[in-house]
């Protein structure tokens, strides 16, 4: 899968502090009395697919579309009917318009964060960066609270992890595949199947080797935080290494033409395929990126020829297949850019197109106990903002969270000793789970 620059650089780490719009939610109070009235359903879901969409897709040509607004704003596509009545969403995500059921709309959600570093760790942790702390990705708090059995890994990341392990440390790092799956070959990831001829005995030998130089070091540095979190984490690899159980749930070639090809030969599609394979395992998260979505030139036909027909095919294909596998009602999963695009269209372009606009976009949930069927919230008529109050990137992680079993108000100490709440200001979005 191609990795895609953002147009102010993916790895550049924005330092700068900014403001939040802060709205929405239900207060902690409030859902505590509703889920003692019986007025929610508890999560269940235990394990989850984190689905990124790097660069902001336009909200305004996929899920919350605005037909009878003037033609600077709508653009040229048109809104077709889903199998839920009275949901619309793009022409161009048939697919997803046939299993709309599955999944729930999230529309109007808001923030004030333009720049893509500094929105993608927002949507990425559900608390909005500041630079003094790096917060953890959902994959590593779930590692932390609910790991994996050892010889499988408790996070994987599609090609690479979007946000890192924060105050947790490394040992909650993401296993990154630095590659994506083709249609119909093995899936080959690095330290995990084993390339050039070595075989397990040569493995061990120079993991007995490894073990004399960690106790050389570990004399030396007792207290290193660092240390120890390479440790764990190699460890773990070493045993993944050695397991049949990893090695086959990466080789998404074992998977029958007949279940594969509804992901589509894309390697997007691929990439859902082996996530389905992964959390089937035992691994509890996994995330998996679609990138190009950073359309300040030529939106339409970017979307239209690449971006939407791969969107359609692997969600869809995800969906579908989670539900074949009995594995829906157990597997909670996260669709998000980090924000929508403008409603008016620029003219950079001979088409047009849109630029960076946190104050309205889109989010999608499915899986566990979220309702699917349902769009939840609503823009204004030219899907500049939300219409009255809207849901913030915070209300969203804490809702993700506890369709997952864990409390978004819990707190961990850092390495210093300070208190963090994992998520500061959300509120859990009841409306998902009743």
């Amino acid at each position: 899968m191609k990795l895609h620059r953002t147009c102010d650089g993916m790895q550049r780490r924005d330092m700068l502090k900014a403001g939040v719009l802060s709205i929405g939610g239900l207060t902690l109070g409030n859902y505590m009395q509703m889920a003692g009235a019986g007025q929610i359903q508890a999560g269940r879901a235990d394990r989850a697919i984190f689905i990124e969409l790097p660069g902001g897709p336009s909200h305004l040509d996929t899920f919350d579309m605005k037909p009878d607004a003037a033609s600077e704003f709508r653009g040229s596509f048109n809104p077709i009917a889903t199998n839920v009545p009275g949901i619309q969403i793009s022409e161009h995500l048939p697919k997803l318009a046939s299993v709309a059921d599955k999944f729930a709309i999230l529309r109007g959600v808001s923030h004030t964060l333009a720049a893509h570093r500094l929105g993608r760790e927002y949507v990425n942790t559900g608390s909005k960066p500041i630079p003094a702390l790096e917060y953890p990705g959902y994959g590593s708090v779930l590692a932390k609270e609910q790991p994996s059995e050892n010889d499988i890994p408790s996070l994987v990341a599609v090609p690479k992890a979007g946000q890192g392990a924060g105050f947790l440390g490394i040992r909650y790092a993401a296993l990154e595949t630095n590659s994506s799956p083709n249609y119909g070959e093995p899936f080959s990831v690095r330290g995990i199947s084993l390339g050039g001829g070595i075989g397990i005995d040569e493995v061990q030998r120079r993991q007995g080797l490894l073990k004399k130089l960690d106790r050389r070091f570990a004399e030396l540095e007792k207290n290193d935080q660092l240390l120890e979190g390479l440790d764990k984490f190699g460890d773990q690899a070493y045993s993944m290494i050695t397991s049949a159980r990893a090695r086959q749930a990466f080789d998404i070639s074992k998977e029958p033409e007949s279940f594969s090809k509804q992901f589509g030969e894309e390697s997007f599609g691929q990439s859902c395929m082996l996530a389905l394979r992964l959390v089937e395992s035992g691994v509890r998260l996994v995330s998996v990126q679609l990138g190009g979505w950073d359309t300040h030139t030529d939106n339409f036909s970017k979307l239209k020829n690449t971006n939407l027909p791969r969107l359609d095919a692997g969600l869809s294909g995800l969906l579908t297949g989670l539900e074949q596998r009995g594995l829906l009602e157990t597997t909670a999963v996260f669709v998000t850019g980090e924000f929508g695009r403008t409603p008016k269209i620029n003219s950079r372009s001979a088409e047009g197109g849109r630029d960076h606009y946190p104050r309205c976009m889109f989010m999608l949930m499915a899986g566990g106990a979220v309702r699917g069927g349902q769009v939840i919230g609503e823009s204004d008529d030219h899907a500049a903002g939300p219409r009255h109050e809207g849901i913030s990137p915070d209300d969203v992680a804490a809702s993700f969270y506890h369709n997952l079993g864990i409390d978004p108000a819990m707190e961990y100490d850092t390495s210093t000793g300070r208190p963090i709440t994992l998520v500061r200001d959300g509120g859990i979005i009841d409306e998902l789970f009743s």
